[in-house]
């Protein structure tokens, strides 16, 4: 009996395809983008090592560690503060697992990493109406005086964990939702966006 072959497929498999959804008569207001092409990893400092791991990280990345709610961008690689002593790694140049190993070697005995590239889902979120759908659910105030680009929070939306953070000041935003609740998320989110009308990437 051959061997099945198994191929990693989105959480959101058959529920977010590419297209036009909801109000169809004018630019739509929100547009949404999976992206799938992310390495994500978690980094916890272990005790005293914070001030050698911001060292390592800056001469390996050439990035400053968040120490509060921000997201730092880099060319290789990304970090959105996730509490004290506590980020999210993004890469779009190394994927799934081979960030945390990467990581995890770089790193070694200064944090402790774990890979999250199977565990999150990340949509890319923008339009002329994304403040306003997400109003509907963030507990936060997204104006540009109170969040704006380089921003993160961990905080909640419709009940739901997620990572956020602004890119720019279009605004663009992405959120890392656990992978078993993104599906949830999704239906939240189309029915917020569903009145302005919305784009699928």
């Amino acid at each position: 009996m051959p061997e099945a072959s198994l191929a990693a497929r989105s959480a959101l498999d058959r529920l977010a395809e590419a297209g036009r959804l909801g109000k169809a008569d004018q630019s739509p207001g929100l547009t949404v983008e999976e992206r799938c092409d992310l390495g994500l990893a978690t980094v916890m400092v272990r005790r005293g090592q914070v001030a050698v791991l911001g060292r390592t990280i800056r001469r390996a990345y050439g990035i400053e560690l968040p120490s509060a709610p921000r997201y730092v961008p880099g060319h290789q690689l990304a970090l959105a503060w996730a509490g004290p002593g506590h980020w999210l790694a993004v890469s779009n140049m190394v994927s799934n697992g081979d960030l945390a190993a990467e990581l995890a070697q770089r790193l070694k005995g200064l944090a402790s990493v774990s890979d999250q590239s199977s565990g999150r889902t990340v949509l890319r979120l923008s339009g002329p109406c994304v403040r306003t759908v997400l109003a509907k659910g963030v507990p936060l105030d997204l104006h540009p005086r109170a969040f704006g680009p380089g921003y993160a929070a961990v905080t909640a939306v419709a009940g739901i964990g997620v990572h956020l953070w602004q890119l720019d000041g279009e605004p663009t935003y992405e959120l890392a939702v656990p992978r078993g609740f993104a599906a949830s998320f999704w239906r939240w989110l189309a029915a917020a966006a569903v009145e302005f009308g919305f784009a699928v990437r």
